[in-house]
């Protein structure tokens, strides 16, 4: 089922591209100082975004709780985060501007972006770096003093601020000192190891959420005026992936199934940097920072299973594969460019290392150009991670690289407020759909979660307050209570199976089906199949799964069995979703919608929307409704980085 869109509402702000989020916040209403303190707000992660978004509200006044499946909010997975962030600083005199940085991620995201959305997304990119270097953020920096920029993915200038391979863990740092002197002040109260498990709907409205304490089990309600998630994205329904152990898709899937529309599910990036799976016991992959590609050349052999040690193979035997197919960008193409490209020369049988699936990252020609001890600088810890986990040594052979699930460019609808449909749920950072299209720019997701949080947010939920009459509400509501009695049921369910085989066994089985047939390339006959399968998996879940312990303990295998649970729902959304697209974008390959040579293929007359969805029950089929994306200010081109 399908729909024209009308019940959509973007919100975008009329005038001149530059001009609207200035106006737009001009025309805000305020909240005084002296009112913020009545009004109570629910963070529910602390990521970049939700650990800017609450101690920016803090400090404000209003009366922020912040919820964090981890024991400390520092923990949040955007500490993982290695290679930068962008911003339109132009430092480095190279051509940089407010408006490259925006036709780029327009360009990158393959134009399935809001353009509104995106410019101001660059505009707001200058602020963050001074914000955070005033916060002790310990950026790199050149001879002179200036803060040092590298170059990224998808981009021919150098706008990439980075501290060496840590970057997302020093932003969190900046912003995990604000949350704690706010936490100090009183201002938040922090809930960690909580985990929330539904959202509260009161008369249309966002008003609270239904959490689990991970340590004791007990189920607890929280009310406010207001919900922002902040939960990131939905990578591990891949089972494998770069991303933490713990992250999940079940707080936006639950505020999915309570009304929220959920957008583009099946934008998924694949990294084209991470070491190779080795094993069938592996729980998790880990990501080797794009930033390498600026001083590391991807090849592989020029012959089918030529097995000789790497340093071995002279260069006329070598296959620079990037920079042949794309001399203007080589080997920083755009992370989907790459790691499609990766799959088809292993796919040609020139594939590296025990399974074949693997390709070269090549340091030799930069330590002979620069000398050991720069490589060590940029890249150290980047390097020592890697010989940690594989035990060979980059800076004498090179590294081993294949593509991996990294993040999620689709997530709940929200319109230029940050709002969803349901009024006073709030979503930021990747959790959102908003920034990137089909395909996200490295080092923009750190630069989205600080712009929603330290920037957006305080002023567009300031005009929702200012605005939207709330009538008090508390946690003996009728909604509270029916939420709750849900959850329990819910937990009582899965407990109450008492199958015969793991929460990971499922979780693996899907995994599979999700890279098989919903992975770098996609086609219609492996999407049809992928439906039947996720189908057949969820069903086996709930007759045989087995979760041992109790609810009210400390219980990992409740834990995972609960996000499993949504995933299976969710994972079927995302193939659906994928089986609708009928054209190439980004990181979305159909493999029916090619050019000759081979890149993605637009339909921009019969998709060039968001695909918006309604919930209507699990085992039903979901409503679409389409926002139109409309681009005046750039180009639609076919794609090009060659």
């Amino acid at each position: 089922m399908s729909t024209n869109g009308t019940v959509l509402d973007s919100k975008i702000p009329a005038g001149p591209l530059a001009d609207k989020w200035d106006q737009h916040k001009f025309n805000l209403k305020l909240v005084n100082p002296a009112n913020k303190r009545k009004f109570n707000i629910i963070v529910v992660g602390t990521g970049l975004a939700g650990a800017s978004a609450a101690a920016t509200l803090g400090e404000l006044g209003y009366n922020v709780k912040s919820f964090c499946v981890q024991d400390s909010p520092r923990r949040a997975h955007s500490i993982a985060a290695q290679g930068g962030i962008n911003a339109a600083k132009n430092y480095q005199n190279d051509g940089d501007s407010i408006w490259r940085l925006f036709y780029d991620t327009v360009k990158g995201g393959d134009f399935r972006a809001r353009e509104a959305n995106v410019y101001r997304l660059a505009q707001v990119s200058v602020n963050i770096i001074d914000q955070c270097a005033a916060q002790g953020v310990p950026f790199a920096r050149e001879y002179g003093g200036l803060l040092a920029n590298r170059s990224f993915g998808g981009a021919q200038v150098s706008r990439t601020f980075y501290a060496r391979g840590q970057t997302g863990q020093q932003l969190l740092l900046g912003a995990y000192s604000a949350m704690s002197r706010m936490i100090g002040a009183g201002k938040i109260e922090m809930h960690a190891r909580t985990e929330m498990l539904d959202l509260v709907v009161v008369d249309g409205k966002a008003r609270g959420i239904i959490s689990r304490n991970l340590v004791t089990g007990k189920i607890e309600r929280h009310v406010a005026d207001a919900v922002l998630l902040c939960t990131g994205g939905y990578g591990n329904a891949y089972y494998l992936s770069t991303n933490a152990m713990a992250s999940n898709v079940t707080a936006a899937y639950r505020a999915h199934k309570r009304g929220a529309f959920f957008a583009n599910p099946c934008y998924v990036q694949v990294h084209p940097t991470c070491i190779p799976v080795h094993g069938d016991s592996q729980s998790k992959l880990t990501l080797m920072s794009e930033s390498l590609r600026n001083d590391g050349r991807v090849w592989v052999p020029k012959a089918k299973g030529d097995k000789r040690h790497p340093n071995d193979i002279p260069d006329s035997e070598r296959y620079y594969y990037l920079e042949e197919r794309y001399p203007s960008f080589g080997n920083l193409v755009p992370r989907d460019v790459a790691s499609r490209n990766a799959k088809l020369v292993c796919d040609d049988g020139l594939g590296v290392g025990e399974t074949g699936y693997a390709v070269y990252l090549d340091f030799r020609d930069a330590i002979a150009r620069d000398g050991e001890p720069v490589i060590e600088q940029k890249y150290g810890n980047l390097f020592e991670m890697y010989e940690k986990i594989t035990g060979e040594n980059p800076y004498k052979e090179p590294m081993r690289i294949y593509p991996a699930v990294h993040y999620s460019m689709g997530g709940l609808w929200v319109d230029y407020n940050l709002m969803s449909n349901l009024p006073g749920l709030f979503v930021l950072g990747e959790a959102n759909f908003s920034d990137h299209g089909a395909n996200r720019l490295g080092a923009s997701a750190l630069m989205q979660g600080l712009a929603d949080g330290y920037f957006v947010i305080p002023a567009t939920l300031g005009g929702y307050l200012a605005t939207e009459k709330l009538d008090p509400v508390t946690t003996d509501h009728e909604s509270f209570k029916a939420t709750e009695n849900e959850t329990t049921e819910r937990i009582n369910k899965l407990l109450a199976v008492n199958g015969s085989r793991t929460v990971d066994s499922f979780h693996k089985e899907l995994g599979k089906v999700m890279w098989d047939k919903v992975g770098i390339a996609r086609n219609k006959e492996g999407l049809e199949q992928a439906r039947k399968e996720i189908k057949a998996i969820r069903e086996e879940f709930w007759q045989n799964v087995k979760v041992n312990g109790e609810s009210e303990d400390f219980n990992l295998s409740l834990e995972k069995a609960g996000r499993v649970a949504d995933f299976l729902e969710f994972t079927e959304l995302m193939a659906h979703d994928a089986l609708l697209r009928e054209e190439s974008c980004g990181c979305h390959l159909r493999e029916e919608y090619q050019t000759e040579e081979g890149e993605a293929k637009r339909n921009d007359d019969d998709f060039c929307y968001a695909a918006v969805w309604e919930h209507n029950g699990v085992g039903k089929e979901w409503t679409m409704h389409k926002e139109d994306l409309t681009f005046e200010n750039v180009e639609l081109t076919q794609r090009s980085y060659k």
